[in-house]
Parts: C-alpha cells; sequence; structure tokens
C-alpha cells in the first residue's frame, strides 16, 4: 500500500465501510495501480463515505480527477488517477461483483487481514 491508499482505507473505516478490498491491478489494466472497493449500507453511507474521501484527499494534497454516480449514491466511483474508488451498496457490490473481473489482481490488502 502507498500513502493515497492509507488515506482513503482510513476515510472509509472512520464513516464504517465494511468489506474493504484493495486491489493491485498495475499488471493487468493501465486504468490504474490500485482499485478500492468499498461496502455500505444505504446511500446516505455511501455518500459520507466517499465525501470523507474526498475531504482527507484533498488535505493530503490529492484531489479527484473525476467522480460519478453521486447523484444516484448506490455506487460511487472516483478517480484519483493511478487509484480508482468504488463505494458501493451492499447489495449492488455484490450484484456486479466487479471484485471478480480482477481475480488475477494480488490484494493489497483486505478488511479481514
Amino acid at each position: 500500500m502507498n500513502k493515497k491508499t492509507e488515506i482513503i482505507k482510513k476515510a472509509l473505516e472512520d464513516k464504517k465501510a465494511t468489506n474493504i478490498e484493495i486491489l493491485d491491478v498495475s499488471k493487468q489494466t493501465s486504468l490504474g495501480d490500485y482499485f478500492i472497493v468499498a461496502s455500505c449500507q444505504s446511500t446516505v453511507q455511501v455518500r459520507a463515505c466517499v465525501d470523507e474521501v474526498e475531504e482527507k484527499m484533498e488535505e493530503a494534497g490529492y484531489v479527484v480527477k473525476h467522480k460519478e454516480g453521486y447523484r444516484g449514491g448506490s455506487w460511487i466511483l472516483m478517480d484519483y488517477g493511478d487509484i480508482i474508488v468504488h463505494v458501493m451498496q451492499q447489495e449492488t457490490r455484490e450484484f456486479y461483483a466487479i471484485e471478480r473481473l480482477w481475480d488475477d489482481a494480488g490484494t493489497a490488502h483486505s478488511e479481514e487481514e
């Protein structure tokens, strides 16, 4: 993990996101080095997590390049260039199971470790 992933993980934990996974996808795609995926129980919690990540990253000098899904709130994506953050309602995460798309990715860290 690097400094950015640690900031993001802590921000998500502070807002009680669950099942946080940090996938090292640097060898599978040029989209980024890490995908961070986290689950929440409601749209309110999804937005709170995203707001916390954005605030903590800005405090550290990192600005989100792109953010989408905020209005809907069931799946918000944040693009920090080398890190893509997916904050999702639990049922949305189970339905799309995006981690399975990256089965070959090494897990840099997950909440259960």
